[in-house]
């Protein structure tokens, strides 16, 4: 049986419930980024547990816009939140970074602080972090390892950003929240379809065509460039390896 848009919702809410519930902790903490993701996790947290969500803004030298549209979230579905301004953290730790440290890796500095922001409130409240990730980043590596890849649980992992869409207009998340280019905010402009090179539809129907095994129809370059990306960044899905030593001999 196919389910509805609210049939899924509500099982994703359910997860939600019983992981926390396993866990002994009654809550979940969210960085609320003012970009859709975040907007439908945190929609579907509430629905889980209710009041017991903390959204957790973090600016670190954002446009203004995401502190509006993190606002506007918030105040729509009436969540708590706090703020955690990052730009002087942010900037004390590359300033005492070596000079030739490259820009990607200073961008991807701010994941990592905003994981560590989550972590220290969530662990303060007994809440577990919700992540954010969407299948089409998981499945490509279109995240920044132990920063937005931190996370005890990704409620949107098996969902391609397509499908979030459509779940974000179910549960009433604000159409200006919908309508934003999806963006990392990792520097001024940056969105990620122009990081990416490619658009979310093309993104959503190659990840498709290659998950069914049909992939005849697919623009080859395109089926190249997604099937490299999941490749290299495998290591990313996976827990660290440990070292296993030989048998004695």
């Amino acid at each position: 049986m196919i389910k509805t848009i609210e049939q899924l919702a509500d099982e994703i809410a359910a997860w939600l419930r019983e992981y926390a519930a396993s866990a002994g902790l009654q809550g979940y903490v969210v960085g609320l980024s003012g970009g859709i993701d975040s907007a439908v996790t945190a929609a579907l947290c509430q629905r889980a547990v209710g009041e017991e969500v903390l959204a957790v803004l973090m600016p670190c030298y954002s446009p203004q816009k995401d502190i509006e549209m993190a606002r506007l979230m918030a105040s729509t579905f009436g969540l708590e939140t706090v703020m955690v301004d990052l730009a002087t953290t942010y900037d004390a730790l590359v300033n005492a970074l070596p000079p030739d440290t490259a820009e990607i890796a200073k961008a991807n500095i701010k994941p990592r602080l905003r994981m560590a922001t989550l972590y220290a409130i969530a662990q303060t409240h007994g809440y577990l972090v919700a992540g954010t990730g969407n299948k089409s980043e998981l499945m490509t590596g279109y995240f920044t390892k132990y920063g937005d890849g931190g996370v005890d649980l990704e409620p949107l992992g098996a969902l391609l950003k397509s499908q979030v869409r459509h779940l974000a207009l179910a549960l009433g998340v604000p159409q200006a929240i919908i309508d934003r280019p999806p963006s990392a905010g990792l520097w001024e402009g940056q969105t990620d379809e122009g990081e990416l090179g490619m658009t979310y539809e093309e993104l959503d129907s190659t990840l498709a065509a290659i998950e069914e095994g049909h992939t005849d129809a697919v623009d080859p370059e395109l089926l190249r460039r997604v099937q490299h990306m999941i490749a290299a960044t495998a290591h990313k899905r996976s827990t660290p390896p440990v070292f296993q030593p030989g048998p004695k001999t």
